[in-house]
This record gives structure tokens, C-alpha cells and sequence, in this order.
């Protein structure tokens, strides 16, 4: 039997109810946990930590990027853990993961809104987009390998590109909060366009990975 054939029939046999694996769960959760802390490591000794950081302006810009990188990164995970389990594909809704995107481009609408056109280049491109662009990518990847081995380990998702597309996000969120400590550039025109960009890539990346990475 080759191995489509039986990613359907175990998708087919778990049509009525998911499989359920707490230890599953746990397992996945503890990997992501640990690429997570790889990330931010990689991202403070090669980046390191923005100089104003101690500035009450500084840090509420800081607290904001965390929110929606945490909000993406965060919900990806949850879905990760469904979709990890045969069967657990029908519990997985990405347009609700899409959420934090679509809350950020309104607030980044609403700011060119309120600011002179002329601001608009500054405000979109900062100084810092294509450091953001790069690094967000290249320091996804120690989430991704981890969360790539954990799921191939401990899961058996069955289907490999909506498994691979949440690596992919979840992996793009935890780099993003740990670039965020780094970043100088704070307008919400910004993180909207660089932030959820490189997220959007690492998504793409993990789709069309995912079934080979992925597969079991």
C-alpha cells in the first residue's frame, strides 16, 4: 500500500471523531516550547536587544509587535496541535488564524488614514525592512526544524499541507517576537506590511514543504 493511500483510509477511518492524544499534545507543545527559546536565543546574539528598550514609548511599541506576533504565533500552535491528529483537520479553521493579519492591516489602514501622504514611504518602509525581511525568515528556521521533528514524531497529520502551512505560521510568529526585541521601526504601517509579510512567506514555505517534510 503506498503511503497516500493510507493517510486516506486513516483520514477516512477518523471521519467521525478525531484521534485524541494527550501525551501527543504535550510532546508537540514541549518542542515548540523549546524552538521558541532557540529562536529567541538566535535572535538576542546575533541581533541583540533594541537600546531604547527602557523608554516608556519604546516599550509600548515593543508590547504592541509581541501582541500580534504572540496572537499569530499562538493560535497557529493550537491548530497545529489539531491538525497533528488523524482526523483533526476538520477542527482547524485558518481564516480565524488570519485574524491578527486582518486586525493589523485595519490599524495600519486607519494610521496612513491619519497621517499626511507624504509620511506614508517612511511609515511603510521604515528603516529597517530589509533586515526585518531577512532575519524573520532565517530565524523561523530553528522553530520550523523543531516543530518539523515533532510533528513527524509524535503526529500523524493527514493533511500534509494544511499541517505544513501552520508550521510555517507558528514558526513565523515565535521569529517574529523574537526579532521584535531587536526592531527599531514601530509604526503599525510597518509590522503590518514586514511582520506579516515574512509570516506570510514562512506560511507559504511550510505548504509547500509539508508534504514532504511532513510525510510519514
Amino acid at each position: 500500500m503506498k503511503t497516500d493511500e493510507l493517510i486516506g483510509l486513516l483520514g477516512a477511518s477518523f471521519a467521525s471523531e478525531p484521534a485524541k492524544s494527550p501525551d501527543m499534545l504535550r510532546r508537540i507543545a514541549l518542542w515548540a516550547a523549546a524552538g521558541a527559546a532557540g529562536a529567541l536565543c538566535l535572535a538576542l546574539l546575533a541581533l541583540g536587544v533594541r537600546p531604547d528598550l527602557g523608554e516608556g514609548r519604546a516599550l509600548t511599541s515593543l508590547l504592541a509587535k509581541l501582541a500580534f506576533a504572540l496572537a499569530v504565533g499562538g493560535l497557529a500552535l493550537r491548530y497545529l496541535g489539531r491538525i497533528a491528529r488523524p482526523g483533526g483537520e476538520r477542527r482547524v479553521h485558518l481564516g480565524i488564524a488570519a485574524l491578527p493579519f486582518a486586525a493589523v492591516m485595519v490599524l495600519a489602514a486607519l494610521s496612513l488614514a491619519s497621517a499626511p501622504p507624504a509620511h506614508w514611504g517612511t511609515m511603510l518602509t521604515g528603516q529597517m525592512w530589509l533586515e526585518c525581511l531577512v532575519s524573520i525568515p532565517v530565524i523561523a528556521v530553528v522553530p520550523f526544524a523543531t516543530l518539523t521533528w515533532a510533528v513527524r514524531k509524535f503526529g500523524a497529520p493527514t493533511d500534509l499541507v494544511r499541517a505544513g502551512a501552520l508550521v510555517g505560521l507558528a514558526s513565523g510568529g515565535v521569529s517574529a517576537t523574537g526579532y521584535a526585541i531587536h526592531c527599531m521601526d514601530d509604526t503599525v504601517p510597518f509590522v503590518a506590511v514586514w511582520y506579516g509579510g515574512t509570516i506570510a512567506l514562512c506560511t507559504l514555505a511550510g505548504a509547500l514543504l509539508g508534504p514532504r517534510l511532513l510525510r510519514w
